[in-house]
C-alpha cells in the first residue's frame, strides 16, 4: 500500500475543492451576502491539502487497490469539508443534517433534510447545486484533466469512480479521456443553462437547475420544486435529465462523426426504450384514474418523472403520491434500474441490468445443453468473463447491503413505503421516495442513525460499492 501516492490524490481533490469555493463566493458577492463561510472553507481545504501535495511522492503510479482506497477516503474527506459552508453560515447546526446534505449534493442523489430551502442564502444554495456538477463526472476525473499522473494511476482512478460494469477509455491516454468526458459534460451544461435562460428562467435558478440536471442531481431552489416553472423549462429540463442519462461515449461517436457506432449501443437503445415504454403506460394510467383531465399534462408529467427517476435526478413537478399504485410501482423499478454506464446517473445501471438478463440465458441454455460454449454478447462483441463475475458478486453485495439499511431506518417506525423508499432512493442516488420522504417531503423526520446509514448508502451507491467497502477490509491494509 503506497500511503504517500494515496495522500497525494486526497490532498490534490481538496486543493480543487478549496478553489472551486470561488463560485458560490461570486454568488455571494453579487447577493450582497457574506463570503467568510467559504472563504474559511477554502483554507481550511488549502491548509489540509498542503502538507500532502507539497511534494510529488516518488511512486508514480497508483494500483487497483490504491485506486479505490484513495477515491473512497476522497468522496469522504470531501463530505466533512463541503458541509462547513452549511455550519458556518448558520444554515445548518446539527453536523447529522450537514453531512446528509453534502453527501446528497456530491452524489448527486438529491435527498434534503430542508423544510424551507428558500430562507437559506443565495450563496449556500449555489454551494449546494454545484456539489452535484462537481459530483456528477467525478472529482478525481476532473483532476485527471488537469493534473498529471503517470503509469496506471489514471485508469485505476477512472475505474473507481466512474459509474457501471466496466470502463473504457475514449482514446488511448486516460487523461485525455478524461478531458474529453469533461468537455462533453461543459458543452451540454452551458447548452441546457442558456435554453433555460432563453425561455426566461431566472439566471440563478437556471444555472441551479442546470447543475442539477447535469449531475443528475436534484436540489431544487424553490419550496415548490420544479412545479412553478413554465411548461416549456419543464420540457427542457426533462429533455437535460435523460440527455444527461446517457453513456457519454455516445457523444463522443457523435462528434467523431462515428454515427453508426453511436447508434448501435445497445444499452442506450435499451436506455430509450424503457423511457418511452413507462412514459406511455404512465401517462393513460394516471387518465385512467382521473388524476389528469388533460392528456398533454399528464403526458408531460409522466416524461418529466420518468426522466427524473431513471436518470435518478430526483425533480418533482407534482405529488406523485396520489398516483396509481401501478405508475408508482414503475418508478419504483426504474430507481433501481438506472442510467446508462458511463453518465452522471446512478442505480444498477440499464448495461448491468442487460448483462445480469443474458447471463441468466445463458446459464438456461447450458443447463440444457451442457456441452455447448456459450457468450454473452454487447454490442456485437463478447463481453469478458471477469466482467460477468463482477456484475454477479456486485449484485449479491447490492442487495445485502440494501436489506441490512432498509432494517435498520425501519427502526423509525415510519411506514414501510417511507422506509423501502427512502432507502432506494439513497442507496441509487436519486433523492425523493414516497410518503413521507416523497416528492413533497424531506427527509428531516428521520433519526439521526437513520441519516448516517442513508448517508453511507448515497456514498455507496455513487461509487457502486466496493471503493467504500474497501475501507472497511483489514485485508485492504495489509502490506501483501
Amino acid at each position: 500500500m503506497y500511503i504517500s501516492i494515496i495522500a497525494y490524490v486526497v490532498g490534490m481533490a481538496l486543493y480543487i475543492e478549496g478553489a472551486l469555493l470561488i463560485v458560490p463566493i461570486i454568488c455571494a458577492l453579487i447577493y450582497g451576502e457574506s463570503i467568510m463561510p467559504f472563504i474559511f472553507t477554502a483554507l481550511i481545504c488549502f491548509g489540509i491539502s498542503f502538507p500532502f501535495t507539497r511534494v510529488k511522492p516518488a511512486v508514480g503510479s497508483l494500483f487497483s487497490k490504491e485506486g479505490f482506497v484513495a477515491t473512497g477516503l476522497t468522496w469522504i474527506g470531501l463530505t466533512f469539508t463541503g458541509m462547513l459552508p452549511f455550519l458556518f453560515s448558520g444554515s445548518m447546526t446539527s453536523v447529522y443534517d450537514a453531512v446528509f446534505e453534502t453527501v446528497s449534493g456530491y452524489t448527486t442523489t438529491g435527498a434534503s433534510i430542508l423544510t424551507d430551502v428558500e430562507a437559506l442564502p443565495k450563496g449556500v444554495l449555489m454551494w449546494r447545486s454545484f456539489m452535484h456538477w462537481i459530483g456528477g463526472m467525478g472529482i478525481l476525473v476532473f483532476m485527471l484533466a488537469i493534473v498529471p499522473f503517470t503509469g496506471g494511476t489514471q485508469m485505476n482512478i477512472m475505474k473507481a469512480e466512474s459509474p457501471g460494469p466496466s470502463i473504457s477509455k475514449l482514446v488511448p491516454r486516460a487523461a485525455d479521456s478524461a478531458k474529453i468526458l469533461y468537455q462533453i459534460y461543459t458543452a451540454l451544461t452551458v447548452v441546457t443553462a442558456l435554453t433555460l435562460i432563453a425561455l426566461k428562467m431566472p439566471v440563478f435558478d437556471a444555472l441551479c437547475i442546470t447543475f442539477g440536471a447535469a449531475g443528475t442531481g436534484g436540489f431544487s431552489v424553490l419550496n415548490s420544486g420544479c412545479s412553478t416553472y413554465t411548461i416549456a423549462q419543464q420540457v427542457v429540463i426533462t429533455i437535460a435529465m435523460i440527455a444527461f442519462g446517457v453513456n457519454f461515449n455516445f457523444y463522443f461517436f457523435l462528434f467523431i462523426k462515428r454515427s453508426k457506432l453511436a447508434f448501435k449501443m445497445e444499452e442506450v437503445r435499451w436506455y430509450i426504450a424503457i423511457i418511452a415504454v413507462s412514459i406511455i403506460i404512465i401517462t393513460v394510467n394516471v387518465l385512467s384514474h382521473g388524476i389528469y383531465d388533460s392528456p398533454g399534462l399528464a403526458l408531460k408529467d409522466a416524461a418529466f418523472h420518468v426522466g427524473s427517476i431513471i436518470t435518478t435526478t430526483g425533480y418533482a413537478t407534482a405529488d406523485l403520491n396520489p398516483w396509481p399504485n401501478l405508475s408508482q410501482g414503475i418508478l419504483i423499478l426504474l430507481m433501481f434500474i438506472g442510467a446508462c454506464a458511463g453518465s452522471t446517473g446512478g442505480g444498477l445501471k440499464v448495461s448491468r441490468v442487460l448483462l445480469l438478463a443474458r447471463s441468466y440465458k445463458r446459464e438456461i441454455a447450458i443447463a440444457l445443453h451442457p456441452d455447448i460454449v456459450k457468450k454473452v454478447h454487447m454490442d456485437g462483441k463478447p463481453v469478458e468473463e471477469s466482467v460477468i463475475r463482477n456484475t454477479g458478486a456486485y449484485l449479491f453485495i447490492y442487495l445485502v447491503i440494501f436489506c441490512i439499511s432498509v432494517l435498520i431506518v425501519a427502526m423509525d417506525g415510519e411506514s414501510w413505503v417511507t422506509t423501502f423508499t427512502a432507502v432506494a432512493a439513497t442507496y441509487n442516488n436519486i433523492g425523493p421516495g414516497f410518503d413521507v420522504v416523497g416528492t413533497m417531503g424531506n427527509y428531516s423526520s428521520l433519526s439521526d442513525l437513520s441519516k448516517v446509514v442513508l448517508s453511507l448508502d448515497m456514498l455507496i451507491g455513487r461509487l457502486e460499492i466496493f471503493p467504500i467497502m474497501l475501507l472497511f477490509s483489514g485485508a485492504t491494509w495489509r502490506k501483501f
